[in-house]
This record gives C-alpha cells, sequence and structure tokens, in this order.
C-alpha cells in the first residue's frame, strides 16, 4: 500500500457518520449470532430433535424468498437509514418476547420457531438496505476503504457473537435474549442518527418490471449468474451450521460454550483470510480461484464429519470459514462493479436473498437428513454434495471458470 492509498483509511476514522455505520454493522452482527446461538441451543434443549432444529431455519428462509421483490424496492425508494432503524426493531422485539416469555416459564418450541420468522422478515428487510447505505455516506475515494472496514467489523463479530451468546446461554435464557435485544435497538437507533452526504437516486416506477428487474439484471450476467448459484448451492447442500448443538451436546459433550466457540470457529478462519487477501488479493484468474476455495469448503465439511475430538472439529471448521470467505469476496466484487447505482437494491435483494436461502434452508436440510440419517452421516453426505456440485458447475457455469478479472474488462 501507497502512502496515498493509506490517506483515506485514516480519515474514515475521523468521520462520524461512518463510526456510527460501523457500530451498526457490528452491532447488529453481534446481535444475530447471539440470537442464533440462544434459539438454536433453546430448541435442543427442550425437543433433542435434529428436526427441530433445522425448522429453525426453513422459518427464516420463508421471508427471504418471498419477500425479496419488495425488499429491493424499498430499499431503492426510501430512506435506507429508517428501513434499516424499522427492521431491527422488529428483530429486538422478537426476541424481547422471548426474553419474557423465558422469565415467566412459557419458552416453548413453537415460540421459538414465531419469533425466528419475524426476525427472518425483518433481516429480508435489513440487508438490501444496511448493505447499499455505504455510498451515501462516504465520497467515492475513500469508499473501497470502507467497505474493508466494515466487513472486518462484521467479521470480527461474528467471531465473538457466538461465544458472547454461549456464555449467556450458559447463564439464563432470559439474560440471552435480554441483551440481544438491546442491543439491536442499540444498532437501529444508531443508523438513523448517521448523516447521508447524498440521497440515492430517483426512486424506480413500482410496477412488475422493476420489482423482478434485480433478478433480470442477474440472469443477463452469466458469470454473476454462476458465481450466485454455486455459493448458494454450495451452502444449502453442504451447511453443518444447525447441526453444532449436537456436536456440542451429544458428540464431544463441551455444552454451551464449547457450542459458541464452535460457531465462532469459521469466523476466525474468515477472519484470517480477509488478512491474507487484503495483503495479497485475488486479482486474476477469479473464476478457477472460486471454484477451488468452493472445493475447499467441501472437503473442510467432510473432515469435520470425521472429526476425532474437538479440536479437530474446530480446526475443520476454521477451514469451512476461511474458504467460504474467499468464494464471498469474488460473489461479491462482482456484483459490486457490475451493478449500476440506480439498482443496487434491487440487484442485493437478490444476492441477499440468495444468502439466506442458502444458510436458512441450508440449515432446515441439515437437520432433515441428521433426523434420517444421523448427524455424522447427513454431514459427510453435505460434503459429498459440495464437490459434486463443483463438478456440475464446472461444466454448466463455462463463463464463470474461464473468468479472469472481477470487472467486464476480462470476463
Amino acid at each position: 500500500m501507497t502512502p496515498s492509498d493509506s490517506t483515506p483509511e485514516i480519515s474514515l476514522w475521523r468521520h462520524p457518520a461512518y463510526i456510527r455505520y460501523l457500530y451498526v454493522r457490528v452491532a447488529a452482527s453481534v446481535a444475530l449470532q447471539i440470537q442464533v446461538v440462544a434459539v438454536g441451543w433453546q430448541m435442543y434443549a427442550l425437543t433433542g430433535s435434529p428436526f427441530r432444529l433445522g425448522l429453525i431455519g426453513l422459518v427464516q428462509f420463508i421471508p427471504a424468498i418471498c419477500l425479496f421483490p419488495f425488499t429491493g424496492h424499498v430499499a431503492d425508494r426510501f430512506d435506507r437509514r429508517w428501513v434499516t432503524f424499522i427492521a431491527e426493531v422488529a428483530e429486538a422485539a422478537a426476541v424481547a418476547v422471548l426474553a419474557i416469555a423465558s422469565l415467566a416459564g412459557h419458552l416453548t418450541p413453537n415460540l421459538l420457531l414465531a419469533m425466528a420468522f419475524v426476525v427472518g422478515i425483518g433481516r429480508a428487510f435489513e440487508q438490501p438496505s444496511v448493505q447499499t447505505v455505504l455510498p451515501n455516506i462516504v465520497s467515492a475515494k475513500v469508499l473501497p476503504n470502507a467497505v474493508a472496514a466494515s466487513t472486518s467489523g462484521s467479521q470480527t463479530a461474528v467471531v465473538a457473537g457466538p461465544a458472547l451468546g454461549g456464555i449467556l446461554v450458559a447463564l439464563s435464557p432470559t439474560i440471552v435474549f435480554a441483551v440481544c435485544a438491546v442491543i439491536w435497538v442499540t444498532a437501529g437507533v444508531a443508523m438513523i442518527t448517521v448523516k447521508m452526504q447524498r440521497t440515492a437516486a430517483t426512486p424506480p416506477p413500482l410496477d412488475v418490471t422493476t420489482l423482478f428487474s434485480g433478478v433480470v439484471f442477474i440472469a443477463r450476467h452469466k458469470v454473476v449468474l454462476g458465481a450466485i448459484v454455486l455459493d448458494m448451492l454450495a451452502v444449502l447442500l453442504g451447511s453443518v451450521m444447525a447441526l453444532l448443538p449436537i456436536f456440542a451436546r451429544d458428540i464431544f459433550v463441551v455444552g454451551p460454550l464449547g457450542f459458541g466457540i464452535l460457531r465462532a470457529a469459521p469466523a476466525v478462519g474468515a477472519i484470517v483470510t480477509g488478512l491474507v487477501l487484503a495483503r495479497w488479493p485475488v486479482s486474476d484468474r477469479v473464476g478457477r480461484v472460486m471454484f477451488i476455495t468452493v472445493t475447499i469448503f467441501g472437503i473442510g465439511t467432510i473432515l469435520l464429519g470425521l472429526a476425532p475430538n474437538f479440536i479437530f472439529a474446530i480446526a475443520a471448521m476454521a477451514v469451512i470459514g476461511a474458504s467460504d470467505t474467499i468464494s464471498v469476496v469474488i460473489r461479491q466484487t462482482m456484483v459490486q462493479l457490475r451493478t449500476p447505482d440506480d439498482m443496487r437494491g434491487r440487484v442485493y435483494a437478490v444476492n441477499s436473498m440468495a444468502v439466506i436461502t442458502s444458510n436458512q434452508l441450508g440449515d432446515f436440510r441439515a437437520g432433515a437428513a441428521a433426523d434420517f440419517f444421523g448427524t455424522i452421516p447427513a454431514v459427510l453426505i453435505g460434503g459429498i454434495c459440495i464437490l459434486t456440485v463443483v463438478a456440475i458447475s464446472r461444466l454448466i457455469f463455462v463463463e464463470l471458470y474461464a473468468a479472469d478479472r472481477y470487472d467486464l474488462a476480462k470476463s
């Protein structure tokens, strides 16, 4: 990095609006991770059912898939700060209900699922808005630095959130849900105090054509389509996150704190990988690199299924997080460089829908497979499915495999 390159990065920390935005990203990520740990642990404690763990992902998937045409439009038509605020307050209200129910002794599996559904609705509206508001906060000169810093902050939160969630769950279910609600509220309040330098472009008309314009845009860009589909299918068919309570409680017997550590391990791998990418970024043959890293993602999943002890399992989860980060960076960079400013919200809504779909529906798939085959066989099958997806995608998405650079100059 040259001295001129470092100057914008330093100026970010003197930018009050960006500092508030960074807090929003970090706090919301921490709250989400705490909620995931708490709901997953309580569901398994109440039911002992892997299938019920999978249902948590299913109920959060439904809003993402049903609402994405509207969430992108909302992000492009209204003040994204207020959209984010309302969404995060709704998420806070959901976990506050769980805190009250826990205190009263009325926490039930059905209530956990219902409030997970509300959180899913909030996230469906939050993600396109919070992801696309940054260009309205900082100048184009410092935007790359701002994106890198906020991404690093979110990954740090993904490490701290599960560990904090594990500690709080061990103390009290009531406390963990209450703390989660407070964090989400503070994130929402911070968001509406962010001062924007520029407003968004003229809102698009609300009609059927523009509702699905994000889908049409991605479908016409085969490299972007391939990157999204490859990443989505790999996580959908191979995700193991919903099964970690079983590993922590029944297989390795390490309790809620161990569960939090397992949840945090992928983010540790992601942070280390992010530091490496900051020093040696992927600049060419990006398509091939993505296929290689998704392959490593599948191998890491298989290693988790074969893990002889808790330490080996932590290492396998770190490999999963590290490889997933590289593919995510490639996918997100492609979307940013190939999306016009005036429809960024709609395109990011589709992208967010794909991410949430793969994560949440992947959790349901994992829980159902574990209930039918057993936990270890389900994990091994998931890893094999990832490798199969890579092989098939290599034949279908030829443009992605041949992509040399992120932008359109050399695709």
